[in-house]
């Protein structure tokens, strides 16, 4: 075995040790910042200059796309 296989090994050994529902919080966590990231931006920055219409604002689709991640990943 090459020394990259140790390393491998000792990297893989110590990823393993992370329980499961940690990295679903985390990922959750991640997801749960950029929504609220989302939120905070200004309508100014989120809408087309000539925008009319409500459904015009990327900040809504964002936050509903963000909300179905959330969601899909909390139950699976």
């Amino acid at each position: 075995m090459t020394p990259l296989h140790h390393i491998g090994n000792f990297i893989r050994d110590l990823v393993l040790q992370v329980p499961l529902w940690c990295v679903r919080v985390l990922f959750i966590g991640t997801l749960v910042a950029v929504l609220l990231w989302v939120l905070q931006l200004p309508r100014e920055t989120t809408t087309p200059e000539n925008a009319t219409h409500w459904y015009q604002n990327l900040k809504i689709w964002a936050c509903l796309a963000l909300a179905i991640q959330i969601v899909i990943y909390s139950v699976f």
